[in-house]
């Protein structure tokens, strides 16, 4: 058993400065996931300038479908990821393998279930959540691409997240700007000389993520042989297994619950009409490259929780978690000047429109999101370290109140306050679900350990 390995390009988690490690992983990490949404927001802001409203309606109003993909298979990878973690934190090569090999085979059985599940039911699921009958038939092409090719975002996502389990975000960064720089390439091909349409931009981003699950898969078995299986590590045991499953599912459940509950409150949206539509998509895209600075910080965070349990540093935790809440802060009045100054630029950018009322829906919604940034950060970084502690209930729990949450809204606020009610939904319930993430992480779950 060997405690103290460092693979070459990791980051080491167990000693040593915190604020430092913490932030050292966490910018390649940060870079990477804002070159992930760089494919997002690619896609609408050429669908937008070069096949103009209708065509970004439709890749719109399955928005809340393409997240839902997108976070499963990163949430599935993440979860993965923090059993082999944990294996990493406490030094032995054997069970870290074993850990890699049960990772591949639970994780690939998941998304085979959830590809066919996706496949089959699209285009009833679409007319369910009323997408406008305008733009039906080119959100389901769209989306059917994107349903066929859950593996391609699973396999990278798992390649990645293990790589960042044993502390390494450098390489995932590397392959992920090579393939983003294509993703622009391809779509710009799709549209300009093949004339695809919306289905090219979803080969474009496909073709992208398989080509950084490729150069990932080529790093791994010819520079980090410590995380290879072997044929033996393939073996069933019950135990691990077990682990590695119920531990994927919570996580990626967990994400599952909260986008189900976007999705439902795209029914709400949708029934606003196309142009309400596109100027929502433009300002989630922009919202999740805001939301890019919570996401690398609890990545971060995830991992360094996983290694440090493993080893049971308990006071590194403890001290990691506090260092984020300051993190958290500084980034939000960060973002909070920045859309209040170049919001609706932005969205103007994006959407190639001068439409008022798209114009002024977007930049209302990025401005009023951001004044509630400290709490949807803080639900970040508490979720993925309560998993990374192996907390499955309680991160559950906040996912729960969030599906609630939007079902209300989406039900009883919607269609008498319309847009209004959709900007103000998500704000209000961070602020629930924050409070009842850090009551159960100081009270109920570690401090009383």
């Amino acid at each position: 058993m060997d405690t103290n390995r460092n693979p070459a390009g990791s980051v080491d988690f167990l000693h040593g400065p915190i604020m430092k490690s913490l932030l050292v992983f966490m910018l390649p990490v940060f870079i990477s996931n804002i070159f992930q949404q760089f494919y997002n927001v690619a896609d609408t802001a050429l669908v937008g300038n070069y096949l103009g409203e209708t065509a970004l309606a439709a890749v719109g109003s399955v928005s809340s479908i393409f997240e839902l993909l997108v976070f499963f298979s990163q949430s599935l990878g993440v979860g993965l990821a923090i059993v082999v973690g944990r294996e990493f934190g406490k030094g032995d090569n054997e069970r870290l393998k074993q850990a890699v090999a049960g990772s591949i085979v639970v994780g690939s059985m998941v998304c085979i279930a959830l590809t066919l599940l996706m496949v089959f039911g699209m285009k009833s699921f679409l007319i369910l959540i009323h997408t406008p009958e305008e733009v039906l038939e080119e959100s389901y092409a769209y989306i059917r691409v994107i349903c066929t090719f859950i593996v391609v975002m699973f396999i990278y996502n798992l390649c990645s997240g293990i790589l960042r389990a044993i502390g390494n975000s450098v390489m995932p960064l590397i392959f992920l700007i090579f393939s983003s720089v294509m993703n622009i390439v391809l779509d710009i091909v799709m549209l300009s000389v093949f004339h695809m349409g919306v289905v090219g931009t979803a080969i474009a981003t496909v073709a992208a993520q398989g080509i950084s699950a490729v150069l990932c898969i080529i790093y791994i078995l010819s520079r980090v042989p410590l995380i290879i299986p072997e044929k033996k590590h393939f073996r069933y045991e019950r135990a691990l297994y077990t682990e590695l499953a119920s531990q994927g599912i919570a996580m990626a459940g967990m994400g599952s619950i909260v986008n189900i509950g976007s999705i439902i409150l795209q029914i709400g949206i949708n029934s606003l009409g196309p142009v309400v539509i596109a100027g929502h998509v433009a300002a989630r895209k922009i919202f999740f490259i805001l939301l890019t600075f919570s996401l690398s910080m609890s990545t971060s965070v995830a991992n360094f929780v996983s290694q440090n349990r493993g080893a049971d540093n308990r006071e590194r935790i403890l001290e990691a978690i506090r260092k984020s809440h300051i993190f958290n802060l500084i980034t939000t009045v960060v973002m909070i000047i920045a859309m209040q100054l170049f919001a609706r630029t932005l969205i103007g950018l994006i959407t190639g429109s001068s439409n008022e009322t798209i114009l002024q829906n977007g930049s209302n919604y990025l401005r009023f999101c951001t004044l509630f940034f400290v709490p949807l950060l803080e639900i970040q970084v508490l979720r993925n370290s309560l998993q990374s502690m192996g907390s499955k209930v309680i991160p559950i729990i906040s996912s729960v109140i969030e599906l609630i949450g939007k079902i209300l809204f989406t039900l009883f606020l919607i269609p008498r306050f319309g847009y209004s009610a959709v900007i103000a939904c998500e704000p209000l319930i961070w602020v629930v679900m924050a409070a009842q993430l850090l009551y159960s992480f100081y009270h109920d779950t570690y401090i009383s350990q």
